[in-house]
């Protein structure tokens, strides 16, 4: 309780355990990151190969059963390092300082190690830092970190995977409306605080999100017989509207698509990207989401009084 009132009445040391602590969530997203995709690939062929056996396929009665492969989730294995397989201590699994004393390389092997990983954890201690600077200590610095934390896991194995999961879309979908029965106890939207929504905002704003761009999917495939989004940005818009609610989807998309316009004409005159290829969709969102979820409310005020109308 002590500790609760240290980081209530001083906010430098709110921002600095944020800073601190959604570094040490940033090594854990670096696990999710890689592992959860693989974990998917060996469900998916488990099932496919499950639905393909039959009952003559079967080993024979008194066969020892085949030994199934090692166990491989966000827990087990131990992290370790990809050429020589030596398991990564804890004090060598320090965020962004390990990587800084280790010089960027294995301390078994000398195998540089990709700069990603600290990356990945200086942007979630950053990112929490900056929320924690937005919202202040209470219940929705805490929702508006878990928001953060899902949408970088979601940016990254969408840029390797061109995947948007739904062990985390899904979740994402349903704590935003479960977070938006709690907005009547805590004042609803009428508090300088976006979120919770109050839950006819929220449900409104999941349908919303979801059959919006479902339309827009099934209309360009419809006009050209290509698939041009994959159904986990249907969810992750979904998402959004559950946690922020139905007013913000126009502008997360249209922050969304403006960006990822850009930055596929860079990479088609820069790079010489063939335009045929494929960009993932949903690190735009992801980007614009969080936007909308740190400055939505002053970006559309500011907007709407260029024009003398209230939000």
């Amino acid at each position: 309780m002590e500790l609760i009132g240290l980081l209530s009445d001083s906010p430098a040391l709110f921002i600095g355990t944020c800073l601190v602590f959604g570094a040490l969530v940033g090594s854990f997203l670096n696990v999710v990151i890689y592992r959860l995709p693989i974990m998917l690939e060996r469900q998916w062929a488990e099932e496919a190969a499950q639905a393909t056996a039959s009952a003559e396929a079967a080993a024979p009665t008194g066969d020892a059963p085949a030994a199934g492969p090692p166990r491989f989730d966000l827990v087990v294995p131990r992290s370790a390092c990809p050429a020589c397989k030596a398991p990564i201590r804890a004090l060598q699994n320090v965020p962004v300082l390990s990587y800084l004393v280790l010089k960027g390389r294995c301390a078994s092997c000398g195998v540089r190690i990709s700069p990603r990983y600290p990356a990945i954890e200086a942007l979630s201690g950053v990112l929490s830092a900056a929320v924690a600077w937005k919202f202040g200590f209470g219940w929705p610095a805490l929702e508006a970190l878990l928001f953060t934390w899902f949408l970088i896991a979601l940016t990254f194995i969408d840029v390797d995977h061109q995947l948007l999961p739904d062990d985390l879309t899904l979740p994402l979908l349903w704590i935003g409306l479960a977070l938006s029965l709690t907005a009547p106890l805590a004042g609803g939207p009428a508090l300088l605080s976006p979120i919770p929504q109050d839950p006819r905002s929220a449900i409104i704003g999941a349908m919303s999100g979801y059959l919006s761009l479902w339309s827009v999917y099934h209309l360009f495939k419809l006009l050209t017989g290509q698939e041009g989004m994959g159904y986990g940005d249907f969810k992750l818009f979904a998402a959004f509207g559950a946690w922020l609610g139905w007013k913000m989807l126009f502008p997360i998309i249209l922050i969304a698509a403006a960006v990822g316009a850009v930055v596929g004409l860079v990479m088609i005159l820069v790079y010489g990207r063939d335009r045929r290829s494929h960009i993932p969709f949903g690190p735009f969102l992801a980007a614009a989401g969080w936007l909308m979820l740190m400055f939505g409310r002053e970006l559309v005020s500011s907007y709407l009084s260029l024009y003398s109308l209230r939000p």
